[in-house]
């Protein structure tokens, strides 16, 4: 059997993915602004028909097992790999992707702020790609693996020739994307997707096995 190394990719990732899932779920429209940037996940407790599983799972806001999404925030720069230890620490990278979460579901015209929590964790910047991937890939949230779209910002003016996400032909509402192209799907197509990837998707991912 092969020791174990704690310092190991694999187990930094699951280090910060375990950190992450024993935070204190919070209302995701009630956020208080916060310094850093991490990993978070968002859950839904709400009765929108095809999330009727993930109600299920998510019982109330003690019993969350089961993300509708998981996302990252890292600081200015933080792509290009110049980041300022100082701007890091006191920018507020993570709380500003939430606050956006919180206005896109606000603006979809059948989705309420108040059936969202989400969990979130500071995190040094180097940790966080590895925490949001290992994190997508235990729970494969439908609005990462499936409905994309929801964490897009709008491309500007002069650039909504695209297709209109999936996210926001099922979850109409958000200004720029009534602008943008009709997407490839049709909702009934979606929800026909929506159906395949509830049948296969397994218990032990929401156990994070």
């Amino acid at each position: 059997m092969k020791p174990y190394n704690p310092l190991e990719k694999e187990n930094l990732g699951k280090s910060v993915a375990n950190s992450l899932i024993k935070q204190k779920p919070v209302p995701l429209g009630a956020l208080e602004r916060f310094s850093g940037a991490g990993v978070y996940t968002i859950y839904y407790t709400g009765d929108f028909d095809i999330y009727s599983k993930l109600s299920d799972w998510n019982t109330s806001p003690e019993d969350l097992n089961a993300p509708i999404y998981v996302g990252k925030a890292v600081p200015t720069g933080g792509r290009k790999g110049n980041v300022d230890p100082d701007v890091s620490a006191k920018g507020t990278a993570l709380f500003t992707r939430l606050d956006e979460h919180s206005k896109s579901i606000e603006q979809a015209t059948n989705l309420e702020i108040e059936d969202f929590w989400c969990r979130y964790l500071v995190v040094d910047d180097i940790w966080i790609p590895l925490g949001e991937s290992l994190l997508i890939q235990r729970h494969r949230p439908i609005w990462n693996s499936l409905i994309d779209g929801f964490g897009n910002h709008d491309p500007g003016a002069g650039r909504h020739k695209g297709a209109r996400p999936n996210w926001d032909t099922l979850h109409p509402g958000r200004n720029w994307a009534d602008k943008c192209a009709p997407s490839k799907l049709t909702e009934q197509q979606i929800r026909h997707h929506i159906g395949e990837y509830w049948a296969r998707y397994k218990g032990s991912e929401i156990d994070g096995q």
